[in-house]
């Protein structure tokens, strides 16, 4: 008889986190250094798209973009700058290096928080069981009281445009252009959409933006919205909004397409012809076989993983986090909410996250950040507000760098004596206003009213002071805002 092989018993450990992207390494490194036997399963590199295809890249391209302008402006500043070129394999040459140097002190954070890491594709199957399959096929089984599901999203794709190597390119392609392209359509015009229109236009590129909606960059309050639009339009994008999007068509020689659209349903359709198509219409949670039969986790109809308020699934043990479920496909929620999940591991105390005060950031030129309601929001969800808003252009920092575009607007609660109360929403664009954020996102998330935010001290000269500026005139004390 040929004798029977034993069956191998699922490796242990405290959790198992599906998923190395932010959510995912950020609740391995978190439960890691906590003292939980911790695994991280990833199929490609840890970091996820965030690192690797997301965030890192894309702002890198984008501070090769501000560079360009730089140079293009240093005689205003009496410095000679003859004969610059471009050479954006360089520039891609750069990214890698940055790319690189953060996954590496990743890896390096991993082990020393004692995180062991499996390379392959994870899928939970019934009683808390992960079945690990690398690339050779081989099949691993780990087990844990607490499994943490982080497997991340992929680029949305839509009819008419598929991926085809040539003219459509996804995020994921464009951060991997060698060579610019002279002219570009981009199919979407929320913040990613918009970072790419800035970031090729700025390089030189002709920019379309093409979007749906009757306004780019959905969710951002109105005054904002409208000091980007004025800035795209000003260097030459240009936007087309409230359009349907039907296909494209190669040229003959190979060289162009044309993309076709029509100003809403059953408009005339029209055409532009561009070297590239960038598709921007959002991304969609990373749950294909994910989850094995009986594993009792609930998806909804878009994909996204069932969580209530704790992150916690459907199925007792088992929790999800970042873009896998219907929260705000960010990297610092995605943190967040694995924090959430490991403090109850640690039986320590959780909050769970107020999504409508977490900060944004849209890395365009100019750069948008925001925490909070919007005018809009604020209004359409019952409150009776009071507003202020201080332009940039008549502060001493932003003079000096040359860069005076946009303001900072403050949404407070109207007191039954018609003053500011707590602030509702803080709304930044102009320079380095993602930097500046932080100090909005306190007040906001603390409930603070005008008066108590307006006692804050702003450095001078700096960028702050247009934000300490205009919260002091909400709370009826201006000094140079009425």
């Amino acid at each position: 008889m040929v004798p029977t092989a034993e069956p191998v018993e699922p490796q242990s450990f405290d959790v198992v986190i599906v998923g190395g992207g932010p959510a995912g390494y950020a609740a391995a490194l978190y439960g890691g250094r906590a003292g939980l036997r911790t695994a991280l399963i990833e199929k490609e590199k840890v970091g996820g798209t965030c690192l690797h295809r997301g965030c890192i890249p894309a702002k890198e391209l984008l501070e090769t973009a501000a560079v360009y302008r730089t140079v293009k402006g240093a005689k205003e500043y009496g410095i000679g700058v003859d004969g610059w070129t471009v050479d954006f394999s360089a520039t891609q040459v750069r990214k890698r290096k940055v790319i690189d140097q953060q996954h590496q002190g990743l890896q390096g954070l991993l082990k020393r928080c004692k995180v062991t890491t499996f390379a392959g594709t994870g899928a939970l199957a019934p009683g808390r069981v992960v079945r690990v399959e690398a690339g050779d096929g081989e099949t691993t089984e780990l087990k844990a009281p607490a499994v943490i599901l982080a497997a991340g999203s992929v680029p949305r794709t839509i009819p008419g445009f598929g991926l085809d190597g040539r003219f459509v390119l996804t995020s994921d392609e464009v951060l991997d252009l060698e060579q610019l392209p002279e002219s570009a359509a981009v199919i979407g015009g929320g913040a990613i959409g918009c970072e790419f229109a800035s970031m090729l236009a700025d390089m030189g590129t002709r920019v379309t933006v093409l979007e749906a909606l009757p306004s780019l960059l959905p969710g951002v309050d109105s005054d904002v919205t409208a000091v980007v639009v004025k800035s795209f339009t000003r260097r030459g994008i240009d936007i087309k909004t409230g359009v349907v999007v039907s296909g494209h068509t190669p040229s003959d020689d190979g060289k162009s397409t044309q993309v076709h659209f029509a100003t809403g349903p059953g408009g005339e359709i029209q055409s532009i012809e561009v070297q590239a198509v960038v598709v921007s219409v959002g991304r969609r949670p990373y749950s294909d076989g994910l989850l094995a039969p009986g594993s009792g986790v609930e998806v909804d109809e878009r994909g996204f993983v069932k969580v209530d308020e704790w992150m916690q699934t459907s199925q007792d043990g088992v929790w999800a986090v970042g873009d896998l479920v219907a929260t705000p496909g960010l990297a610092h929620v995605g943190f967040a909410e694995a924090m959430v999940v490991v403090d109850q591991l640690l039986g320590r105390q959780a909050m769970p996250i107020d999504y409508t005060r977490v900060p944004w950031c849209v890395y365009t030129f100019p750069e948008v950040a925001f925490a909070g309601y919007s005018e809009e929001g604020a209004r359409q969800a019952g409150f009776d507000v009071v507003t202020k808003k201080d332009p940039f252009v008549g502060n001493g920092r932003a003079a000096i760098l040359g860069d005076t575009e946009g303001l900072v607007k403050l949404i407070a609660e109207r007191l039954p004596d018609g003053s500011a109360g707590r602030l509702l929403g803080v709304h930044m664009v102009g320079p380095w206003v993602t930097e500046q954020i932080g100090q909005g996102y306190l007040a906001v998330n603390w409930e603070a009213t005008a008066e108590e935010v307006a006692r804050f001290v702003q450095p001078h000269p700096s960028l702050s002071e247009v934000f300490g500026e205009t919260v002091l005139a909400l709370a009826g004390r201006g000094l140079h805002v009425g």
